[in-house]
């Protein structure tokens, strides 16, 4: 009784706080393809300066067991901005690609929209990834393509549809065509050229994926000054969504930062995302909104193959830390990522949490910051992270939290357990699981975290009891339509937990997905 009296008293100060507290600026900074390990203040034996990302650390709150919700780079984004699994929708495996068609549900309430409808002017700059709609031409049929867009059409579908005042960025990642930025609702240029970075596609005639980052972070900073009057004295807050494209292929550091980190090209770039890091962080000091404004930054997934782990380890770099695997696994090195959260005027500057947590969970954070309540068929599996952030936390905020991999294999996590549904990576790293099939391993995996991150032992035939149990969660969790307290709501389609293992893709689609 004294617990429910405690949580109750809790959830109750918690709720007056947000009502009565200013609602603050948001930024939230996520990188492409950035690795726990590359971030120096997360990793004591890391290789790479990192200055402007360990500066927010010392001003926040770092979490040491955050995880993105997919090991690659749609679904997680889908996630971020709906507070639902992505394997709840149509994209069972994969990611999408620079003409697919839009990811999130009509009618699907996102973050940006709960803002805007807040008061908030929103913006999100850079990388989309989550499928828009491009008219086709006239009299044209079929899924649309180079050939068949209009490119001076109206886009419908993307971000503009979902809640997001203003858009400047690339419909997909950097390595996917079309080469050609697009603003609100409409591409800037018409593409005439094909160019290739990775693959070939159609491209506008003076796009260089080298310029991108560099114009993504002017174009934040612009937004950040644009908006600075109304974010200050709180008559218009403001929602920043910046997906930088970097250190996601191509890997491509301008001139200034070619050679600067004397291991690599990638460790070259990651020095160049985290300076453009710090040009924004800068421009909210310059604007005078450091103070209440919370910076959210994160990854969207684990490192890419791309980096070359083999070269940076012969400097003594490993960017997956001390996690088994990289982009694309099941394994924590494919989704457990940096996230770090900075809010001078109420999270305590330095501080640490181990609290299992996922970047779904961005919704019901800024719902109760806020002092919104979410509907039922919103935000299923997002649980807030206020308390945490305040430094109120009385216990686990999540029972439990589900990992999917590329080929969209599954895993439960719930305390130090963690059950891979696959028998190998379920990504890119070797044993794939077709390999692991072919040489007899357990259909399965069980790991003791806490005293076995590497997931080197595999204890499944030992604890069939814990295997049936983590099993029983994901069925749950599928069958309940979400994963937090609420009416029973409905997955997109139907969802299998135990899938077929596929055959590794050729070294150009792993390296560019």
């Amino acid at each position: 009784m004294r617990l429910l009296v405690s949580l109750l008293l809790c959830c109750f100060c918690l709720a007056g706080w947000a009502a009565a507290a200013e609602k603050p600026n948001i930024v939230y900074i996520l990188c492409d393809d950035l690795g726990y390990g590359d971030v120096r203040c997360l990793n004591p034996d890391g290789k790479i300066p990192t200055p402007s990302i360990d500066r927010l650390r010392s001003q926040g709150i770092a979490f040491t067991d955050a995880h993105s919700s997919s090991a690659v780079c749609s679904p997680t984004r889908y996630g971020i901005l709906t507070g639902r699994y992505n394997w709840r929708t149509r994209l069972q495996s994969g990611v999408l690609g620079g003409y697919s068609p839009p990811l999130i549900e009509h009618g699907r309430l996102t973050v940006a929209q709960m803002l805007r409808e807040q008061g908030y002017h929103t913006g999100a700059i850079g990388k989309w990834h989550l499928g828009m709609t491009l008219a086709k031409k006239p009299g044209t049929r079929g899924a649309a393509n180079e050939k068949n867009v209009d490119w001076s059409a109206p886009i419908t579908g993307g971000p503009n549809a979902v809640g997001f005042d203003y858009f400047f960025g690339i419909s997909a990642s950097l390595d996917m065509a079309p080469f050609v930025f697009i603003e609100n609702d409409h591409f800037t240029e018409t593409p005439t050229v094909t160019k290739t970075w990775i693959r070939p596609g159609i491209a506008a005639k003076d796009f260089e994926a080298i310029n991108v980052l560099p114009t993504l972070a002017a174009r934040a900073q612009a937004f950040i000054r644009q908006n600075a009057s109304g974010a200050k004295d709180g008559s218009k807050p403001m929602f920043l969504y910046l997906a930088l494209t970097s250190p996601h292929t191509p890997i491509l550091p301008t001139p200034e930062f070619a050679g600067k980190s004397s291991i690599n090209p990638y460790a070259d770039f990651v020095m160049e995302t985290d300076y453009y890091i710090g040009q924004v962080l800068k421009t909210l000091d310059g604007a005078h909104l450091a103070g209440n404004t919370l910076v959210i930054f994160a990854s969207d997934n684990g490192c890419s193959p791309a980096a070359n782990f083999a070269e940076l380890a012969r400097h003594g770099h490993n960017p997956s830390y001390v996690f088994r695997g990289e982009k694309s696994d099941i394994w924590d090195g494919g989704h457990h990522i940096p996230f770090i959260a900075r809010w001078p005027d109420h999270i305590k500057p330095g501080t640490s949490s181990g609290q299992l947590v996922c970047l779904n969970d961005f919704m019901a954070t800024a719902a109760e910051i806020t002092g919104l309540k979410l509907p039922s068929n919103a935000g299923e599996d997002s649980v807030s992270l206020l308390a945490v952030f305040l430094g109120k936390d009385k216990g686990p905020v999540h029972d439990a939290v589900i990992h999917h991999s590329i080929d969209g294999m599954f895993a439960v996590r719930q305390g130090p357990w963690k059950l891979d549904l696959c028998p190998g990576s379920g990504g890119w790293s070797l044993p794939t699981d077709r390999q692991a099939v072919r040489d007899h391993l357990p259909p399965m995996q069980l790991y003791r975290m806490d005293s076995d991150i590497g997931e080197k032992t595999n204890v499944y035939s030992s604890h069939p009891e814990v295997v049936a149990h983590l099993t029983r969660i994901l069925e749950d969790y599928i069958r309940l339509g979400r994963s937090t307290p609420g009416e029973v709501q409905h997955n997109d389609v139907p969802i299998n937990i135990h899938k077929q293992p596929k055959p590794l893709p050729p070294l150009e689609k792993r390296i560019g997905d």
